[in-house]
C-alpha cells in the first residue's frame, strides 16, 4: 500500500523516525482540501502512545478536510544544514501516514489535551494549567492520529556520522 524508498541506504528504521517525533516540536499536517488541492499546515503536536496528537479550533479548513477524509501525513524535520558548496542540505525527517480522528469523548480528549500543555510547558503547575484549559475547553477540538505508516529519511552525511 505505502511505497517503497527509493534511496533505501538513507531510510531511517521505527525507532529513529520515533525519535525524530519525540524531539521535534512543529511539524506539517497535510490532507484533502477543498476543490481537490492539498492543504498542509503546520503544528504544534506530541507523540505518545504510538499515536499523535493536536489541537485546533472546532471549526476551518482543517476540521472540514479530516471530516471529509481523514486520511491525513504528518512530516516533522529535525534537521537542515544548508551546505552551499555543495548545493544540498544535509537533512532529517520522519512522515506518519494515518488516520485522523477528532477525539469526542472528554477524557481522551481531557487527556491528549495534557500531554500537549506538558510538552509546551513541562515547568507549570497542574493547577495552572488545569486553569487554562478549563478556560479554553468549549473553544478546543482535539485529534488524534492512528499511524498506518512511518518512514524516515536523513542525508548520506548524516548518516556517516
Amino acid at each position: 500500500m505505502f511505497r517503497e524508498m527509493r534511496r533505501k541506504r538513507q531510510a531511517l528504521d521505527r525507532a529513529r523516525c520515533e525519535e525524530i517525533l519525540l524531539r521535534g516540536s512543529c511539524g506539517v499536517l497535510a490532507v484533502a482540501g477543498d476543490d481537490g488541492y492539498p492543504y498542509a499546515v503546520p503544528l504544534s503536536y506530541v507523540y505518545a502512545g504510538g499515536k499523535l496528537y493536536f489541537h485546533s479550533a472546532k471549526a476551518g479548513h482543517k476540521t472540514d478536510a479530516v471530516r471529509r477524509c481523514p486520511k491525513a501525513s504528518f512530516c516533522v524535520v529535525d534537521a537542515d544544514r544548508v551546505v552551499p558548496a555543495e548545493y544540498t542540505t544535509y537533512f532529517r525527517s520522519a512522515i506518519a501516514f494515518g488516520t485522523v480522528r477528532i477525539l469526542e469523548d472528554d477524557g481522551e480528549k481531557r487527556a491528549a489535551i495534557e500531554l500537549l500543555a506538558r510538552k509546551y510547558h513541562p515547568d507549570d503547575t497542574a493547577e495552572r494549567r488545569a486553569a487554562f484549559i478549563d478556560r479554553e475547553w468549549t473553544l478546543l477540538a482535539v485529534w488524534e492520529m492512528t499511524i498506518d505508516h512511518l518512514s524516515g529519511k536523513e542525508a548520506r552525511e548524516l548518516a556517516k556520522g
